[in-house]
């Protein structure tokens, strides 16, 4: 994957478990790499981490769901490299709750981060994508993209439209140089699963542990998944070795959702 050096990637979430696994990754390769989330704070600490080694890695604060903030994101951008050349739309939010029980302040909330944050980042830098003839969108979906998971109505809801954005976006782009996939991992070992395995703890009378443990025999590999594996393939799926993938929605889940 050597043709991914000196590309310039936008990696939105990614203060934090999958995005700054996939940021480090891709700063490895030799990218020059812009992470975005909401927290500022956290971005800085994971962007100094990318960069002990002496990768290219800024942060930008940017919240997905305004889009006068991407649009400012792609000028701070621009402006330090270039244009994006390799999008990766991470930024999401679980929140595990019973259908009964959710607010519509939490499906609002969930849509607008999952499907309207990366419907935003699209409409923003996609267009130079198509002028260079030359890009590749990488949306971090989930499992929950093509079944029905309990307690998370929302979240479920908002990675089908995820996947349904990919597919009809790599139809369209299809012949001008552009590829758009999605990956769809299982449980994986972050802090956002920990956090919803605290709260069906919390509700069920079980420990934290037990519910993780539920979470991994989901899988038949009878484990979480690890950050670094979502991030290798969003690697693979940017370099030209897989220009010929587009629409494709790839699970990493040790084996839990074939199809």
């Amino acid at each position: 994957m050597n043709d991914l050096a000196d590309k310039i990637v936008l990696v939105t979430g990614g203060s934090g478990g999958i995005g700054a696994a996939i940021a480090g990754q891709f700063a490895a390769l030799g990218c020059r790499v812009a992470i975005a989330a909401r927290d500022h704070k956290k971005l800085a600490t994971a962007a100094e981490k990318i960069a002990e080694n002496g990768a290219q890695v800024r942060a930008i604060a940017c919240d997905v769901t305004r889009r006068e903030e991407v649009q400012r994101l792609r000028i701070a951008i621009q402006e330090l490299w270039g244009d994006v050349q390799i999008l990766v739309n991470n930024a999401g939010i679980a929140s595990a709750v019973s259908f009964a029980d959710m607010s519509d302040a939490t499906w609002d909330r969930t849509l607008d981060t999952n499907l309207t944050g990366a419907y935003n980042c699209c409409k923003v830098f996609l267009p130079a994508m198509i002028e260079a003839n030359w890009g590749r969108i990488v949306n971090i979906a989930s499992t929950a993209a093509k079944v029905g998971y309990s307690h998370v109505t929302a979240y479920t809801a908002s990675k089908h439209g995820l996947l349904g954005l990919t597919r009809s976006l790599a139809l369209e782009t299809a012949r001008q140089g552009v590829t758009v996939n999605a990956i769809c991992p299982g449980y994986v070992d972050d802090e956002r699963t920990r956090e919803n395995a605290r709260i069906m703890a919390e509700k069920t009378g079980k420990s934290d542990d037990d519910i993780l443990k539920i979470f991994a025999a989901s899988a038949p590999q009878n484990r979480l998944i690890e950050a670094t594996e979502v991030a290798a393939l969003a690697c693979l799926m940017a370099s030209s070795q897989m220009s010929g993938m587009t629409g494709q929605a790839i699970n990493v889940d040790g084996g839990a959702v074939m199809s």
